[in-house]
Order: structure tokens, then sequence, then C-alpha cells
């Protein structure tokens, strides 16, 4: 019996597409981009597949390499998500320029992470500084090997906050919850994890007074509140300015 050859291009649009979908993009562009076949090159430069990338799945050395010398510079206009592991961050953020990059989210972040790319120093800087709007971090770091609360909270959750001068949403979790460092503002300033813009903010406290600091007022744009509360105990301190948080 004769078996005929289907080509991928033979199917309709619609179900090529359907297929594509299927699949991890970054797949997609890496089997698809500068193949020489150029309605499946152009198909797979589609906003779908290149809004939001994720290289937390990978370890394939060839596969980053192709992606920073090949692909993300053509592509580089559509991307609005990076999904990162620390290893990664210069080595992708720096392939090329991304204009409309709002988004991203790092996992396995540790405290020096802070000191080592969230500085005025850092080759990323502007990239944080000027273009992200929208923060994920999945916090690797356990309360019992970070010290002091209130340190943590200065140099690293406050310093973010400070660092970042585009976010409006701020969403700090961890693998488990209970183990993450967490927000602690009791005799702080009142400028402690400041922000006139922060609109959205996920985050673990360490009890129900650091909820009331953070709805004194110094979080003006605050819309969407979502903590969990590491002890609920009896609160002790008198927040006056809780009033004005109506939305």
């Amino acid at each position: 019996m004769n078996r005929s050859n289907i080509h991928l291009l033979d199917f309709p649009n619609e179900i090529l597409l359907i297929i594509l979908r299927k699949l991890n993009n970054i797949d997609v562009l890496y089997s698809l981009v500068d193949i020489n076949n150029g309605p499946l090159d152009i198909f797979a430069q589609e906003k779908m597949f290149t809004n939001t990338l994720n290289f937390t799945y990978t370890d394939d050395i060839s596969l980053i390499d192709r992606y920073c010398i090949n692909i993300l510079p053509r592509i580089n206009h559509n991307i609005k998500c990076f999904i990162l592991e620390p290893v990664l961050l210069e080595r992708i953020l720096l392939a090329a320029v991304y204009p409309n990059l709002t988004e991203f989210k790092l996992f396995n972040f540790e405290q020096q992470i802070v000191s080592k790319y969230f500085t005025d120093e850092s080759s990323l800087r502007s990239v944080f500084q000027q273009q992200i709007t929208s923060l994920i971090l999945v916090n690797d770091d356990k309360s019992a090997r970070v010290g002091s609360l209130k340190e943590y909270t200065r140099n690293v959750y406050a310093h973010i906050l400070n660092f970042f001068k585009k976010l409006t949403h701020l969403n700090i979790i961890g693998p488990y919850v209970m183990l993450c460092p967490s927000l602690s503002l009791c005799d702080l300033p009142a400028t402690t994890f400041y922000s006139s813009i922060l609109a959205h903010l996920s985050i673990m406290v360490k009890n129900f007074d650091d909820c009331l600091y953070l709805l004194d007022g110094r979080l003006k744009q605050l819309t969407t509140f979502n903590v969990n509360v590491y002890s609920i105990d009896r609160s002790s301190a008198i927040v006056h300015n809780t009033a004005n948080f109506h939305r």
C-alpha cells in the first residue's frame, strides 16, 4: 500500500495552530524559527508563542545558546514576560533589547540575588528599574537561615520595592509558605516598604500587626492585598490610617 507523505504545512492554518498550541512554546520556537521555511518561521513568531517565555524547564546549553544568538534577537519586540532561574538572568536578559518586557518571574530567589543584580551597578539595572511593572519571586530562603526578619525586611523586601521604580504588582511566594522569611515591620520607620504606585501585593507577614502596618497609608495605590500570616496573636500595634483604605 502506498502511504502518502503529509507535511505539517499541508494542514489548514486552523489545525496547525491547534497543534502548535499543544506544544511547549520554547520547543516550538526552537524547532521552527530560522529553519529556512518561511511559513513555519512566521507562524512560530506569532505573539501567542513569544509573549511569555519560560526557561525554567531546560538545562540544555545548546538550546540556550541558539536562543541567545538566533531566536531572542528576532522576537525581542514580542516578549512581555520572562520566567527564569538565577543562573540564566544575565545570559537571557542581555541577549537582546526587549522594549515591551514588563513582567518577570524568578524561581529559586535568595537574598544574595539582591546584592548581585538589584543594584545600581548591575548590568540589568535599566531593565529592572525602568521596565518591570510586575514581579513574582519564588523565594527559596528559609526563615531559620536568614537571621533577623527585620533586617531581611529592610535589606530584601524594602530594597526590592525601592529599586524597581515602575513596580505595580509584587508577588513573593515560596515553595513552602510557612518556611519563607516573613515581612516584619514592627519598630521599623514608616518609610520602610513604601510605594506610591504599588497596586497589587501578595506576601508572607510575621503577624497581624504587619497587615495593619501595610494598610497605614504607605502603599497609597494598593487595591489588591493578599497575605499569609505566620502568627495571628493579640495585636499590639496602634495604626491610625487604615480608615483611609476603602478599596
